[in-house]
């Protein structure tokens, strides 16, 4: 596993665990080689984001217990794939961004100005 560090060098803070979120379902945005899509951008999910999601072949509404997966609902947080949240952000769909929660390797995909205009977590 990567190290466990923000978009700000700094620690990195859980992101949920009502569900349970993450690669390694450990409740942060962490990642490794293995994680191919870059789960590291924490997210609080919209009605609109999770309908989008859908609609782009990814359906996070419908439980699937055989992979202990709830199913998510507006207001829950998730790890989300880095390159997912900048393809929803193009699409005006993108949903509010936790930085503090979010790993430093979605810097890879998102610039962190632009993560910035959705931040949740920044006074």
């Amino acid at each position: 596993m990567d190290d466990s560090v923000n978009v700000f060098g700094e620690k990195l803070e859980t992101c949920g665990e009502e569900p349970m979120t993450g690669f390694f379902r450990d409740g942060c945005c962490n990642t490794s080689e293995q994680d191919v899509g870059s789960h590291t951008v924490c997210v609080e999910v919209t009605d609109d984001f999770l309908s989008y999601s859908r609609s782009r072949g990814n359906d996070l509404v419908t439980p699937m217990p055989a992979y202990g997966f709830p199913g998510l609902k507006a207001g829950d947080r998730w790890c989300l794939c880095a390159a997912r949240w900048l393809e929803a952000q193009q699409a005006d769909m993108a949903p509010r961004v936790f930085l503090r929660r979010t790993h430093m390797r979605a810097l890879e995909v998102v610039p962190l100005e632009l993560m910035r205009q959705y931040a949740a977590d920044l006074n």
